[in-house]
């Protein structure tokens, strides 16, 4: 059985810098851990890449070959990695909002199914070299969609399943951002949306903590107490909003999502803090066999 972590969360809230931090990590306390780039926009990686999606499709060759913009070209790209049922699917995937003719749709047609003629053996060779009791990390693009409602990364979820991972998602959300209670409950609400869409264990961390100049105006929002949220909120809010708020919270509180740990990345135990929430929520290392040492018996 193989383990996997699927990182995701907002463009900057640092899944890289994460991906990074981890590999150093692992490297240091000699773990074994395999990075993998699903991002076809990335440049640059300060982290060793075992699979990369550039070597299927890149953004630059899809925004010059179908004449998309950045955030089109990069759902597209995502939607390339995973199976299709039925060309209707395909072409509706690839509408864009502004009008697209018949060659447009054709030519994107024939352009999609060469790429996946070779997903298939390229995802599943690179995925049957990490199998038993191997580790995967896959560091996602940025883009809010591809976890709140485009089912790219469900799909990709369960190409995973059945090639026996257990996969965890590792939300992270900068905690920079966390500067009120209205921003908390908005950063709540995007990763119960990838919670639901996703259909996984969650592992939620407010990143940059070694940026955070005032520590205890974060502190208030790693575990709060929902009555102190609603109270906040109705403060800040019209009274018109007194019932939304209460059903927010409600909601927040319910699915245990104000629950969040920070990671500060200067701290080695701050990132193996982590990594043991996120190996319990997938179970790492519990069916490994228990090795036992022989001892020569002592002589009399």
């Amino acid at each position: 059985m193989g383990y996997a972590q699927l990182v995701i969360g907002p463009a900057g809230s640092g899944k890289s810098t994460y991906c990074s931090s981890l590999s150093q990590h692992c490297e240091t306390i000699g773990r074994s851990i395999n990075i993998v780039n699903l991002d076809p926009a990335a440049e640059n990686f300060n982290y060793p890449v075992a699979m990369d999606i550039r070597e299927l499709i890149s953004l630059e060759d899809v925004m010059e070959e179908l004449g998309l913009g950045p955030n089109g070209g990069l759902i597209y790209c995502m939607d390339i990695t995973v199976f299709y049922q039925s060309e209707a699917v395909i072409i509706s995937s690839m509408a864009r909002p502004s009008f697209i003719t018949l060659y447009e749709i054709l030519y994107s047609l024939n352009y999609h199914m060469h790429l996946e003629e070779n997903l298939d053996e390229w995802l599943t060779e690179e995925l049957d070299n990490y199998l038993d009791d191997d580790y995967l990390v896959f560091d996602c693009p940025g883009q809010i969609e591809l976890f709140s409602h485009v089912p790219v990364l469900k799909n990709f979820v369960e190409h995973l399943k059945r090639k026996n991972f257990n996969v965890c998602v590792v939300y992270l959300l900068d905690s920079q951002f966390i500067t009120d209670v209205t921003k908390f409950i908005s950063g709540c609400m995007a990763s119960l949306s990838a919670m639901v869409q996703l259909e996984l264990p969650h592992v939620n961390i407010l990143s940059k903590m070694d940026l955070v100049r005032n520590k205890r105006d974060i502190e208030n929002y790693l575990n709060p107490e929902p009555q102190t949220l609603l109270a906040e909120l109705n403060q800040r809010m019209a009274p018109q909003f007194g019932k939304l708020n209460k059903s927010l919270i409600e909601l927040v509180d319910q699915y245990s999502m104000v629950s969040f740990f920070p990671l500060d990345l200067r701290k080695e135990s701050s990132i193996q803090y982590i990594l043991s929430q996120i190996d319990m929520s997938i179970q790492y290392g519990e069916d490994a066999d228990v090795k036992i040492k022989d001892f020569d018996p002592e002589d009399d």
